[in-house]
């Protein structure tokens, strides 16, 4: 097996465990009276970190040498995504799952940023390809991720913001005021 079927193997698996996390993280979430947000996009976000594999499987050769340095990078980018799902544990999702009168989580890297999980994706999207010379994935898919994210933390935003007030429909409140 070639170093770049490896890693993308270990970040298909990584990626499959994560989602069976978060499906049970969900489920009792919901079953204490949680909300989702944002269920839409939620389709695009998966298919989104499939095609990026699957660009890197179709587009580079399999025996590409690695830049080892920027692989290393990537091995402290998954250390931040474990960061990330110890430190909201329970609460940790893929989807946007908000449980009314729960106490927003402040700790680890949640103490330094809103969305720490967004920028070790954004950082993943763009290192990976870039370890094996992939530029043009890297930028394709960086760009394509920006966007989503860009939609995806508005709508995280409008939902966390009604739990810090308390109110019931985020989204709703946010297309009132403007004017939609």
């Amino acid at each position: 097996m070639t170093v770049l079927l490896a890693v993308i193997a270990l970040i298909a698996l990584q990626r499959l465990s994560e989602l069976a996390i978060s499906a049970r993280h969900t489920r009792q979430l919901r079953a204490k009276g949680a909300i989702e947000y944002g269920a839409r996009h939620y389709p695009l976000l998966i298919t989104l970190h499939a095609a990026w594999l699957a660009s890197l499987l179709v587009f580079v050769p399999w025996d590409t040498a690695p830049h080892w340095w920027l692989l290393g990078v990537l091995a402290l980018l998954q250390c931040g995504r474990v960061w990330v799902i110890l430190s909201l544990g329970p609460y940790w999702t893929t989807r946007i799952i908000t449980l009314p009168g729960a106490t927003l989580v402040r700790r680890g890297p949640y103490r330094w940023m809103r969305h720490p999980n967004y920028a070790i994706v954004a950082g993943e999207i763009a290192v990976l390809p870039l370890a094996f010379g992939a530029w043009t994935i890297a930028i394709l898919f960086s760009l394509l991720n920006a966007a989503l994210l860009y939609h995806r933390i508005r709508v995280e935003d409008a939902a966390l913001s009604a739990r810090r007030a308390n109110r019931q429909d985020p989204i709703a409140e946010v297309a009132a005021r403007r004017g939609a």
